[in-house]
């Protein structure tokens, strides 16, 4: 008989723990479950409670013996876990919104994982991390990280090469979206297709190939992309503005792009969009604060002990689903291919061999083996490497607090023009994360010593928000 185990999830409170509960019910056969762990901080008190009941009812639902505890205390947790995954969001919805509302507010793309706010989510995030590494360390020397706190390709580098945890794999729901777009496409069921993905996090392509070794990529780009018979079907991407792409411009580059791509192969027309929804204050955090409100509303149900349909709203669906089959994955030694961010280990060409990527990978015991790609199209060759100096440079400057290293991860980021407006939002991102950036302690103290106006800024801003609420 296999030994129990013992799995933490940190950022218990969030609303995906139904989806985790369920994934890991149905991997009931597969997981030899004793303990589930639910850890939040005092702000996320109530609405773990709120879902750590639900939880409960659906562990009972499926008659099933596993013990589930609620915790403040992120040590009584660890204490000999098997598997920590990771869903917290440093700040609240409240910091997404700083995130998305200050750059917009200076005509940037305000969204959560790119451009400006992408970075300060990783300024947030990182250090964090970090600590819990260190608790981890000590607690659960041989537990795996499981994370899919964003931006996660840039959380997974800082774990594995400043944490120097190995034992950490990253997560992303973006693939599913690709794959079933393509399965319905081509009219195929996932087992009858083969996908290969390489790339960053939220910054990957695909290609696929069907059970006859026939390579159906460049019919998915006329497919999906060609004017004349363009698919119906989307990535499924709840959070991102479905502008199409430009066929030619993917039919040049030979590869299938990420939906998140749009941010740089369309970047003013996302960026329009953006603005607008920012003027009618529907901002995505905006959206989702009220979606959130909603889905506490029928957790509270003390009848509901199912996934409510509701949550696929979200935004987020399948983070927790792919989590639950990675830890059955390694658990297994299954082999499974799953779409992972790990070391690159020569998978991408282009890239450094100890870096973190994005990629297709053998899921086993030891940890995700990564599928080699080679090398990519030129087109893509730059970007990458761009975003990948961009990575590691924001990473720099979430652990030493180093405002140079800042401005320069800003002055990389192809989404942010350098010059006076970048050091703008950047002043005012560092003011309104104040709390939550003990590292550059020193140098907020200095901007709302010398900058007033960055000051009284960002208040009326936030002040203004708040009233449209």
């Amino acid at each position: 008989m296999q030994n129990k185990i013992k799995i933490v999830t940190i950022g218990g409170g969030s609303s995906y723990t139904p989806e985790l509960i369920e994934g890991l019910i149905v991997r009931q056969a597969q997981l030899p479950i004793a303990e589930l762990w639910l850890v939040d901080i005092d702000a996320g008190a109530e609405k773990m409670e709120i879902v750590g009941n639900m939880a409960k009812r659906m562990i009972a639902a499926a008659k099933l013996d596993w013990q589930v505890h609620l915790t403040l205390d992120r040590r009584e947790a660890l204490k000999d876990a098997d598997y920590v995954t990771t869903q917290f969001r440093v700040g609240l919805l409240d910091a997404r919104l700083k995130d998305e509302v200050i750059p917009l507010a200076n005509g940037l793309l305000g969204q959560e994982t790119n451009g400006p706010g992408g970075i300060f989510k990783a300024f947030r995030t990182i250090p964090v991390i970090l600590d819990i590494i260190k608790d981890m360390r000590e607690l659960c020397p041989n537990a795996w990280l499981v994370d899919f706190t964003n931006p996660a390709g840039m959380v997974t580098e800082a774990a594995i090469k400043q944490g120097k945890w190995e034992k950490t794999v990253g997560l992303c729901n973006v693939p599913f979206g690709h794959i079933n777009q393509a399965c319905e496409v081509l009219a195929k069921e996932e087992k009858d297709l083969f996908f290969k993905f390489a790339g960053l996090n939220h910054f990957h392509w695909h290609r696929v190939w069907d059970q006859q070794g026939n390579e159906r990529t460049a019919e998915l780009i006329e497919k999906i992309y060609a004017p004349e018979h363009r698919a119906k079907t989307d990535e499924g991407l709840k959070n991102i503005h479905q502008i199409p792409f430009h066929y030619e411009q993917v039919k040049h580059l030979g590869v299938l792009p990420c939906g998140y791509h749009r941010y740089y192969y369309l970047q003013e027309p996302m960026l329009a969009h953006a603005v607008e929804e920012f003027e009618r204050y529907e901002t995505r955090a905006e959206v989702v604060k009220k979606t959130e409100a909603r889905l506490f509303e029928l957790y509270k149900d003390v009848n509901l002990n199912y996934k409510p349909e509701e949550l696929s709203q979200r935004g987020g669906a399948h983070y927790s689903d792919a989590a639950c089959d990675l830890i059955a994955s390694i658990h297994n030694n299954s082999g499974k291919l799953m779409v992972v961010s790990t070391r690159n280990n020569g998978a991408i060409a282009d890239l450094p061999f100890d870096c973190i990527v994005e990629v297709t990978a053998s899921i086993t015991a030891h940890g995700p083996e990564p599928l080699r790609w080679g090398a990519l199209p030129s087109a893509a060759r730059g970007m990458i490497q761009l975003m990948k100096a961009m990575e590691e440079t924001v990473i720099e400057a979430a652990v030493t607090g180093d405002y140079g290293a800042a401005l320069h991860a800003f002055t990389i980021n192809p989404l942010i023009p350098a010059g006076d407006t970048a050091i703008k939002v950047l002043d005012e991102l560092l003011y309104a994360h104040k709390a939550w950036l003990p590292k550059f302690a020193d140098k907020i103290a200095e901007i709302e010593r010398n900058k007033p106006e960055v000051v009284q800024f960002v208040d009326r801003l936030l002040a203004d928000r708040k009233t449209h609420a």
